[in-house]
């Protein structure tokens, strides 16, 4: 079943831009105050000087504009502020019209200085998103719209107000027999945790369609953590013997916490000519599934630990089996979804929100589901956050 482009596109139909205005206009507003203060200076009685508020003009355009239009309007200002202490006072060699000038000037250079600052720091700034856009478009992939007969829908949310990506993954794969998708949440948010989200989404495309059973990838996916871990202990260490006795700097820069750390992940293999899922939970969220007649959780009856904490496991990987019939959906989320509170500290209501919901396409339910988390948050999360819908499509 072909999608439709108006599947594919989460935005409603009567959604409206917000306004904006021109910013040419706005930056124009400087020169008329610059034309209206000197006309209205020059005509006001003797006793009343209007000139220090041209000031003003350069402070204005620094909000608007960038360095040059912020310097070129300064030097327009003090040249009206010249023209009328020659018109009122004939002259610029008044110690009236000499202080205006020096304090306009002084002021000036410090609002430009500023204004360069901010620009340098902009351009700092848009590097950064660069590099992030790259960084996600490398790493995590966007899901297709189609694999087999499913029907993919994704989000994701980073806490890092600069960061397009961070700890939380999702990734999908195609196998002989089917589709299998990964879901992790690595331990700690943002660009801190990028590192073993790319080790994780690497071994997973690797070796999804190398393991024909769902334990043995779910064993590869822990030990490639484990090793990680292992050679991350093992840098801590050397800096450490280097730190010396451990009072300084040096040791402090080497502190282990690799013990600390994990990735929990849920794991699902769906075949193509069933009507089931397959599911290993690695320590994380159960997925919801979504039907007409209510909502599911698919709670594991044998969660394995998160990856990296694979020598807890009490023995081999354990697949729970749940009915995925045409139709259907899955919620796969991570706890950056559930775990987010409002300003009164309450969590936000995801299996109340989907209800309302779940009848919508997968994309809509998505972008609905992204609006109303930030808005309930504020407009910014504590932790990263990733959504993927999965819909099996009926039999064509």
């Amino acid at each position: 079943m072909p999608l439709r482009q108006r599947d594919r596109d989460p935005r409603p139909r009567d959604r409206r831009r917000p306004w904006r205005p021109d910013r040419r206009a706005l930056t124009a507003l400087p020169l008329a105050l610059i034309v209206l203060i000197t006309v209205v200076d020059i005509l006001s009685p003797p006793d009343i000087h209007l000139g220090p508020l041209l000031i003003v003009t350069p402070a204005l355009t620094a909000s608007l504009a960038g360095a040059r239009a912020t310097a070129g309007v300064a030097v327009l200002a003090l040249a009206a502020l010249t023209i009328v202490g020659t018109v009122r006072e004939g002259g610029i060699t008044s110690a009236n019209i000499e202080t205006q000038l020096g304090a306009q000037l002084a002021v000036s250079v410090l609002i430009v200085a500023l204004r360069v600052l901010r620009d340098r720091h902009e351009r700092e700034l848009a590097r950064v998103r660069s590099v992030s856009e790259a960084a996600q478009r490398v790493l995590l992939r966007p899901l297709p719209d189609r694999i087999g007969p499913l029907h993919l829908a994704s989000v994701y949310l980073a806490a890092e107000a600069e960061a397009q990506v961070g700890g939380d993954l999702y990734a999908a794969a195609r196998t002989p027999t089917g589709t299998r998708l990964l879901v992790g949440d690595v331990r700690g948010k943002g660009l801190s945790s990028l590192g073993d989200a790319a080790l994780l989404l690497g071994a997973f495309r690797a070796a999804a369609h190398l393991h024909a059973e769902l334990p043995g990838l779910a064993a590869y996916l822990d030990g490639s953590v484990c090793w990680d871990l292992a050679q991350l202990s093992a840098q801590a260490n050397r800096l450490r013997l280097v730190g010396g006795s451990g009072d300084g700097p040096p040791e402090e820069a080497g502190a282990d916490d690799s013990g600390e750390a994990f990735i929990t992940a849920v794991l699902l293999d769906i075949p193509d000519d069933g009507t089931e899922v397959r599911l290993i939970d690695c320590g994380h969220p159960p997925p919801l599934l979504l039907r007409a007649d209510g909502i599911t959780p698919l709670a594991a009856d044998h969660p394995a630990p998160p990856l990296g904490l694979g020598e807890l496991a009490p023995g081999e990987y354990r697949v729970e089996v749940f009915p995925f019939r045409p139709g259907d959906r899955l919620l796969i989320y991570t706890d950056g979804v559930i775990e987010a509170r409002d300003a009164r500290k309450r969590f936000y209501p995801l299996t109340e929100r989907v209800t309302a919901w779940q009848s919508d396409r997968p994309s809509v339910l998505l972008h609905r589901l992204r609006r109303d988390l930030l808005a309930h948050v504020g407009g910014h999360l504590d932790d990263d956050a990733a959504m993927v819908v999965v819909e099996r499509l009926p039999d064509e």
